[in-house]
């Protein structure tokens, strides 16, 4: 079966505190029916000062998820590895991977955004090396042994539940990063399509002599929000998915590529462009995708919007995906 996605970064431009914690406590429940369902993965991410209220603490968030179901994956796509405290991140992670019986995947990235740096007085120009010392740390974390640290001889308990360590990719859309996931045998995680960064990967991982693999995003995969009339869907509630496609376009120099990127200005040329699609249950279906990404609290949709979408999509799509099986 195609894999399923439902994806959450809580934005809500002019969020109050209880509507946002009322979008919050949505979210969770939304992916309580979805495990209910059968739906794959909850998507979440993380950013920092963000006037529409990104969400930026995923760890969190995905503890909550984990405590209101039993089956369904959460990766945090992704991490913003130079912002956090290696040996903290270990923990944190570890305590996760344990209360979801190994569930949690996470994909180190780091960033571009350099007003995120700035917020935790992190240095910009430093954040290869320290994106490298992160990575190099928690795996030795996680090996629950003593290990040298910054002149120092550290312990971090308790070992994660999965062996030899919870998943932890390694994501980007640039050569250093595929070298990166290479030389210390982690997998590989492109924030985009790019068969040709895949294969400098598969070669590199030859060069060091370590094994891996790539989760790569397919050469089309939408956001997705479902619709009984995408007319109607499209005229009330557009601006919503143009609010989050202009604020990600807002971050994006040219040299970033991903899976969601989009040049639209306006509601009509985000419809035409195709990264954000409206569409009923039979062209949902129709569309063959091996990758569904439902996002149905995009860009501040109002929450009662997004359980429509989410609903019409467990009722009236996933059991024909499941069909497509047999």
């Amino acid at each position: 079966m195609p894999v399923t996605v439902v994806r959450f970064n809580l934005v809500e431009p002019g969020a109050t505190p209880a509507s946002l914690s009322a979008r919050y406590r949505a979210a969770v429940e939304m992916a309580a029916y979805a495990d209910d369902r059968g739906i794959t993965t909850v998507q979440t991410e993380e950013h920092h000062g963000v006037a529409n209220n990104w969400l930026p603490s995923p760890f969190a968030f995905a503890a909550a998820v984990f405590g209101a179901t039993r089956h369904i994956a959460v990766t945090v796509s992704a991490v913003i590895g130079p912002l956090h405290d290696p040996l903290r991140l270990a923990e944190d992670i570890a305590v996760l991977d344990l209360l979801s019986g190994g569930r949690l995947i996470t994909v180190a990235g780091i960033g571009y955004r350099p007003e995120e740096y700035a917020l935790f007085d992190v240095d910009w120009k430093r954040r290869g090396r320290l994106q490298d010392e992160l990575l190099e740390t928690v795996l030795k974390a996680w090996t629950g042994e003593e290990f040298e640290y910054r002149g120092r001889t550290v312990r971090v308990t308790p070992r994660p539940f999965s062996d030899p360590h919870p998943l932890l990719l390694v994501g980007g859309s640039s050569k250093a990063a595929a070298r990166r996931a290479a030389r210390l045998g982690l997998p590989f995680f492109p924030s985009a399509h790019l068969p040709e960064l895949e294969a400098y990967y598969k070669d590199r991982l030859i060069e060091y002599g370590t094994e891996g693999w790539t989760m790569m995003p397919s050469a089309v995969t939408p956001l997705l929000h479902i619709a009984e009339d995408p007319d109607r869907t499209w005229a009330e509630y557009g601006a919503h998915f143009l609010h989050e496609a202009r604020t990600y376009a807002s971050w994006q120099s040219a040299e970033i590529r991903s899976a969601v990127k989009s040049a639209a200005t306006t509601v009509d040329e985000l419809r035409a462009e195709g990264v954000y699609r409206i569409v009923t249950p039979d062209e949902c279906v129709a569309q063959g995708l091996d990758n569904h990404v439902l996002h149905p609290l995009s860009g501040g949709m109002p929450v009662d919007e997004g359980w429509r979408s989410l609903h019409l999509f467990c009722e009236n799509v996933l059991p024909r995906l499941k069909d497509l099986e047999v």
